[in-house]
């Protein structure tokens, strides 16, 4: 059965401004991808609002009755990823965000620079 993807991505965002959580970016990605159709991407300001922001986004998307297929990353809580099918969600601290890039990395075509990046891939 084909998920509520509006449905889920309104749980999950409401948990993140409950949480209060940073910069929050959605990025529709299923021209890119078959993985999934949705990448969020948010920022924690601590180790602790890192894992308190996944845990609350998968507890609210779980009590709303959508599954949640796995977490990668609490223990160290720089980077969480929470798979939630459908829809991704990573929550970064400030660094790990700015190092790794994701909405620039997810928003380029394929053939297509990213940004700062040469045509070349330079």
């Amino acid at each position: 059965m084909a998920q509520d993807l509006a449905g889920l991505q309104a749980v999950v965002l409401k948990a993140l401004e409950d949480l209060k959580a940073v910069d929050v970016a959605v990025l529709d990605v299923s021209a890119l991808t078959n993985l999934t159709s949705r990448m969020v991407v948010v920022t924690g300001t601590s180790n602790r609002h890192v894992r308190a922001i996944a845990e609350a986004a998968r507890e609210a998307a779980k009590a709303a009755g959508y599954p949640v297929l796995g977490v990668e990353g609490e223990a160290g809580a720089e980077w969480v990823l929470v798979d939630l099918v459908d829809l991704v969600l990573h929550v970064m601290l400030p660094a790990t965000r700015a190092l790794y890039r994701l909405e620039d990395l997810w928003s380029a075509r394929p053939g297509q620079a990213r940004p700062g990046q040469a045509a070349d891939g330079a």
